[in-house]
């Protein structure tokens, strides 16, 4: 929801007193061209009241406790009850209000985005990938807002081959996501998946890459991972409850059957579990993996008998979890067992049970062990040490290792695009705070490294007009906790500047300092960005997102608070001056700082917010709830309950002045349903204090991700800029 949630009358007609009011704000954005010293005695909204959302009495009783919810109707849309046609006029209500509140901003909005979108390279490609002798590749036109799904033989000097042109299929549509490309081992089929409403709910075609013709076979309700057995004509791909649109069993389609009758070759039972299906880099297995927060099982195929049945790897224990890597001569695990931050072992290809398994990278309490990448004759281990990645590379055939030297303090790095098995070049990508997205091929044997590509900033851009710090800021418990911060040269650190916060902090999500050629936007304007490196994240290891979750969740606020308050003694912003913002899990730790802190923020962005924590982990019909228990708690659960409640942010709203909040979210949401923001701003505009603004900002046509086009997306980037600027009195 999560995881890297009325006003029966429509908006009146637009009065006298409205349009003097919009002049005014107009006049007002428009005469101010720097920040002021006081910005909370300059802002001046228009005098336009907010719809009020109509309450109907809804009692909640559990464990005992009885709570009244006033909004709980808004809940309809999703659950096509008699009310939703009002959901939908209060939302288009809040957007009216937001438009007219933002009004003074247009010009700046248009601006912003036409500022964002100047920096994108149009006209682009990304750096080619070779897997099974062809070198596939994406481009971007002129213009365009998707791309080109393209291949060329053998060489880069080939021809090309246009798989798919996603502009011209997108055409027509508000949304349109295409992804889970797989081509068939004999070159000749491309399975691929097509969301056009924004509910991450697939629809899988097949084309024909000899006649260009799109076969019959098409298969609906799925999470876009056809992948396709060696036989050429066989695929398996994830089956999605129609309801909770979570992934519950796999099936095996043939070429030319009829999708309503092909088998089911995993059911998953536990609604706790996430379940997907994919091929080997070898090309041997086929496997299904189930898993959890706590707990995970391995399923597999000899690729090359599509109708056999699944084995377990090793049936799925109680608080391990396991993911497997097939080698030539052996399987290596990364698992959890008796290894808090992970460890390697290995077993014999045909003794796969857990008794077999024996250590090859042994546990260490101070690394992370996150991933690894095979080749042939090479292994290279994704591990975090002290909150930043390595790469460790270990030589099969000699058995001898190295590490990778990134030669920066802080910086995000991972693996990207390594399909050929047999190759002796790692490809990684490569980014900081100040350092653009670059792509590495690095040669495992001579150890040279070459820059295949890096995000080119059109315009022009240069790394040492900006400074970017790692400080270590001690939690009120004496935790240590991680913040990254970024600004560019003759940013003052005397509380008069402005600085806008991120955190996340949740299922173990790190949030790597990484480069944002939209954040230019922010800089350039005087304020400083910073990373919040919060408890519930993985940046310090396991450990470190266990203090994060559950009945440790609170770490997670004030570890933010923590960070914020540091800011402010150290005098890099001040209160006034102070802007904080987060999405999804962490609209959820926007939603508990404001409860929490309401003094310390002069503004908050709160971006598809997870706000109704008890009520939607309530219910299991809302989509993915039950995946989440692990993560939370489960509320029919009286510990858990009473936990939950103690933070949610929609329990615990008070009669006090909130800061300045910009809401967001999504009709067709699939992971925060549109509900949970709608009802938190109604109760808010009921509660809070003070003469503090409070927007809600709904877009109509999409759902978690924002628009599916290269540059839609600008556009929210460039309200929640203006929202920021507005409060700075930053007009330009």
């Amino acid at each position: 929801m999560y995881k890297n949630a009325i006003f029966k009358a429509k908006p009146s007609c637009m009065s006298k007193k409205l349009l003097v009011a919009l002049f005014a704000a107009s006049l007002l954005f428009a005469c101010n061209t720097k920040k002021n010293e006081n910005p909370e005695e300059m802002v001046k909204w228009p005098d336009v009241k907010p719809p009020v959302a109509e309450t109907k009495v809804h009692w909640r009783t559990i464990h005992g406790d009885s709570v009244l919810d006033n909004y709980y109707w808004m809940y309809d849309y999703f659950g096509k009850g008699p009310d939703s046609s009002s959901v939908v006029d209060y939302l288009k209500a809040e957007n009216a209000y937001l438009d007219t509140m933002m009004s003074g901003t247009k010009k700046l909005q248009a601006d912003l985005f036409t500022e964002m979108k100047s920096r994108i390279k149009e006209k682009d490609e990304n750096v080619p990938v070779f897997k099974n002798g062809y070198y596939y590749y994406y481009r971007t036109e002129e213009g365009k807002q998707y791309f080109k799904y393209c291949r060329k033989k053998g060489s880069l000097d080939a021809a090309e081959e246009v798989l798919l042109d996603v502009d011209k299929m997108a055409e027509g549509h508000a949304y349109f996501s295409a992804g889970g490309f797989d081509v068939s081992e004999d070159n000749k089929l491309l399975a691929y998946g097509v969301d056009d409403v924004s509910r991450r709910q697939y629809t899988i075609y097949i084309k024909n890459l000899e006649t260009g013709q799109i076969l019959p076979d098409v298969v609906k309700g799925t999470s876009a991972d056809p992948t396709w057995a060696n036989d050429n004509k066989t695929f398996f791909y994830t089956s999605n409850n129609p309801v909770t649109l979570l992934g519950e069993k796999v099936k095996r389609h043939t070429l030319g059957t009829d999708a309503a009758s092909d088998a089911t070759v995993y059911d998953e039972k536990d609604k706790t579990n996430y379940i997907g299906v994919s091929k080997s880099k070898n090309y041997k297995y086929i496997y299904v993996y189930s898993g959890g927060t706590l707990s995970s099982e391995i399923f597999y195929i000899d690729a090359s008998v599509p109708t056999a049945p699944f084995t377990s790897f090793q049936p799925r224990i109680k608080d391990v979890l396991y993911d497997i890597t097939p080698l030539a001569d052996r399987f290596l695990i990364r698992t959890n067992k008796d290894a808090k931050n992970f460890k390697l072992m290995e077993c014999p290809l045909d003794k796969t049970g857990v008794e077999n398994w024996k250590d090859y990278i042994p546990h260490r309490t101070d690394v992370l062990l996150q991933g690894v990448e095979e080749f042939k004759d090479f292994i290279v281990v994704n591990e975090r040490k002290d909150g930043l990645v390595k790469f460790r590379v270990k030589n099969l055939k000699v058995n001898s290792e190295y590490y990778i030297d990134f030669g920066e303090a802080a910086y995000a790095a991972n693996f990207s695009g390594n399909p050929d098995y047999n190759s002796t070049t790692l490809r990684y990508a490569y980014t900081s705070l100040t350092t653009p997205a670059s792509v590495y091929d690095y040669n495992l044997v001579s150890k040279d490294k070459k820059l295949m590509k890096q995000q080119e900033v059109v315009g022009g851009y240069n790394p040492q007009d900006y400074v970017s710090e790692r400080v270590m800021v001690t939690a009120k418990d004496g935790s240590k906790v991680p913040l990254s911060i970024v600004y560019k040269k003759g940013f003052k650190k005397d509380g008069t500047s402005p600085l806008l916060l991120y955190g996340y902090g949740s299922y173990g999500a790190s949030m790597d300092a990484g480069f944002s050629s939209t954040r230019l936007s922010l800089l350039n304007r005087g304020f400083a960005f910073a990373i919040a490196h919060i408890r519930g994240g993985q940046e310090l290891g396991r450990q470190w997102y266990e203090d994060g979750k559950m009945l440790k969740k609170k770490n997670s606020f004030t570890d933010f608070i923590d960070c914020g308050e540091y800011l402010v003694k150290e005098k890099y912003t001040g209160k006034n001056h102070l802007y904080a913002e987060g999405g999804s899990a962490g609209g959820l730790l926007m939603g508990a700082v404001v409860n929490m802190a309401p003094d310390l923020w002069h503004g908050v962005i709160a971006e598809v917010p997870f706000v109704d924590v008890v009520n939607t982990m309530l219910d299991e019909s809302i989509p993915l709830t039950t995946n989440e228990f692990d993560e939370w708690g489960n509320p029919k659960n009286k510990e858990a309950y009473d936990y939950i409640k103690s933070y949610s942010p929609y329990e615990n709203i008070e009669k006090k002045a909130y800061p300045n909040l910009l809401v967001t979210t999504g009709l067709h949401d699939s992971q925060v349903q549109y509900f949970e923001p709608a009802k938190w701003v109604a109760k808010l505009r009921t509660m809070k204090t003070g003469n503090n603004i409070l927007l809600l900002h709904t877009n109509m046509d999409f759902g978690h991700g924002g628009a599916s086009g290269r540059f839609d997306y600008l556009k929210d980037i460039a309200l929640n800029y203006a929202f920021l600027f507005a409060l700075e009195g930053i007009s330009k």
